[in-house]
């Protein structure tokens, strides 16, 4: 019987616990997340492909389009009681990984789908940082 060589294990950018927890919370989008997904899965907006509640270093972005660095974070309450470290949160990721933010409130995207969906058709055109 020949001995087979370990596969390489797959390197994360992102600890076991984030990338658990980034599984964990696609299984639990919240209702204004899930109205934005089904505008973005599948390419929908321009071409561009989206991923939801993806890991970036220690953080857990709503929304990712790597074909232009951008991120999509959509706030609920719980975050305008947390104003520094989503701030610091968006300092981090222009900082290490010159990655755009936008952010758009839950209400937002519950009440006005068309416009933020047009907002974001605009940022993916832009040029990336």
């Amino acid at each position: 019987m020949r001995h087979m060589p370990e596969a390489p294990r797959r390197r994360w950018r992102s600890s076991a616990a984030v990338q658990k927890r980034a599984r964990d919370l696609r299984r639990t989008l919240t209702p204004a997340e899930q109205r934005l997904w089904q505008r973005l899965r599948c390419g929908q907006l321009g071409g561009c492909g989206f991923r939801r509640q993806y890991p970036v270093g220690p953080f857990i972005v709503d929304f990712f389009c790597p074909a232009v660095k951008l991120v999509i974070e959509v706030d609920g309450g719980s975050h305008t009681e947390q104003p520094e470290y989503d701030a610091e949160r968006t300092r981090w990721l222009n900082e290490q990984k010159a990655y755009r933010v936008i952010r758009f409130t839950n209400e937002e995207v519950q009440h006005n789908i068309e416009a933020v969906v047009e907002a974001i058709g605009a940022a993916v055109k832009a040029p990336p940082p």
